[in-house]
């Protein structure tokens, strides 16, 4: 069993500790919708459905009408993992622009919030993608993700090398974020489809 020692700072994110790390990735993808801009933005304005449908099998629990706690699954380094729970408000769209972003979890036990700390910013973009020459009526959904992640790691790691820790943990990150992200795309985009009797495009690949 790893033993742990607490941060010397409040927060991770302003510790200056080597056993503080902060591991980052970014995610872009894009997902086309066989409906109109209005009928795609209605749709993600009632994320009340669709969110808790397609996260799973990630847990979700309502926090309010625009926030809900999302566990993303293990995360670790070298034998260390923890799996955190973070939480997310979905804001309401802005000229068929909706972001989201972290915050806090009233709830959270305080041992688990000395082990890590996530900024989760995304901001998801329709765009109207019907051709000038053709009947039918497509939207575009394009997403970008920011994900960061600070994690307390064991005092024992910090005797590696400082660019293997580095590396190690940036490379499971993306991991991490390219499964859950193109699972949630692809969950989203079918839900869609299928909630409104239209047949899905096919899987693409993502612009990671």
């Amino acid at each position: 069993m790893l033993l742990l020692t607490r941060p010397s700072t409040d927060t991770l994110r302003g510790s200056e500790s080597r056993q503080v790390r902060c591991y980052r990735s970014q995610f872009r993808d894009r997902m086309e919708m066989r409906a109109d801009f209005q009928t795609v933005g209605a749709y993600l304005d009632r994320h009340e459905g669709w969110f808790r449908r397609c996260a799973a099998p990630m847990e979700v629990k309502p926090i309010d009408e625009q926030a809900y706690a999302l566990t993303l699954g293990r995360f670790g380094n070298f034998g260390f993992e923890v799996e955190p729970t973070i939480g997310l408000r979905l804001l309401p769209q802005n000229a068929g622009n909706y972001a989201i972003c972290t915050v806090p979890l009233s709830n959270q036990d305080s041992a688990l919030a000395d082990l890590y700390d996530v900024d989760f910013q995304a901001n998801l973009r329709l765009e109207d993608n019907s051709a000038s020459d053709s009947i039918e009526e497509l939207t575009a959904v394009s997403w970008d993700l920011d994900l960061s992640v600070w994690i307390h790691l064991p005092k024992m790691i910090t005797l590696l090398p400082d660019g293997l820790v580095q590396s190690s943990g940036d490379h499971l990150l993306r991991q991490i974020v390219r499964q859950i992200s193109r699972r949630l795309t692809w969950k989203v985009q079918e839900d869609f489809h299928a909630s409104h009797g239209l047949a899905c495009p096919p899987r693409r690949r993502a612009a990671f």
